[in-house]
């Protein structure tokens, strides 16, 4: 388990430099969960990238299979960008390990589509309380391990007011996505406003 993070930490670094921070969290029956931060510059401005490490060391597992393959599985971490120095987004750490931590605590298996919701602000007075799974690749390539394991993949993550994730919850990923394309909403701004969603 050591060496497989060990190369997610190599991975991680070569393709977004040197981490900025890190911290680690344990929950009571799982595995040590770091967050590691970086910063980052684009076309809008600086940014900030905040992605778990812990998360890929087990597979995420089938709650309704028999029996838990130790190898074979999907294995992911989690990755949530936004913009720098707009809001105190430095306290999204334990949140950000929280979640990563669900697939050993409730046996989730987090894929693209999916949500995650904490039930309380991800940072103090962030108007969101759960996340958007994205799909991965874009920004963080894939991590191939050895056969029979399956690669690490990093799973952006988008925030979602509780509105915007009940919404989700009736319409789908994929309607919600359109709402926010349609509105210009910038995704990566910690203190914008939820997205208007009547019909």
């Amino acid at each position: 388990m050591a060496q497989l993070l060990d190369a997610v930490d190599n991975h991680l670094r070569t393709v977004l430099g040197e981490p900025e921070a890190r911290a680690a969290v344990t929950f009571l029956g799982t595995d040590r969960v770091e967050v590691l931060r970086f910063a980052v510059t684009d076309a809008d401005g600086p940014l900030v990238r905040y992605v778990t490490l812990g998360m890929s060391a087990r597979p995420m597992t089938d709650p309704a299979a028999v029996l838990a393959d130790p190898e074979r599985g999907p294995r992911a971490e989690l990755l949530l960008t936004v913009a720098a120095g707009r809001a105190d987004t430095d306290q999204v750490f334990r949140p950000l390990a929280v979640l990563a931590a669900s697939p050993q605590v409730e046996g989730l298996v987090v894929r693209p589509g999916a949500s995650l919701d904490l039930g309380q602000p991800l940072w103090p007075r962030a108007p969101f309380t759960s996340v958007l799974v994205e799909e991965p690749g874009a920004v963080v390539p894939d991590l191939p391990l050895p056969p029979p394991r399956e690669p690490v993949r990093f799973l952006p993550l988008v925030p979602m007011t509780p509105h915007e994730a009940a919404w989700k919850r009736a319409r789908g990923a994929a309607a919600l996505r359109e709402r926010w394309r349609e509105q210009g909403v910038d995704l990566r701004d910690p203190l914008r406003r939820a997205a208007r969603l009547q019909d």
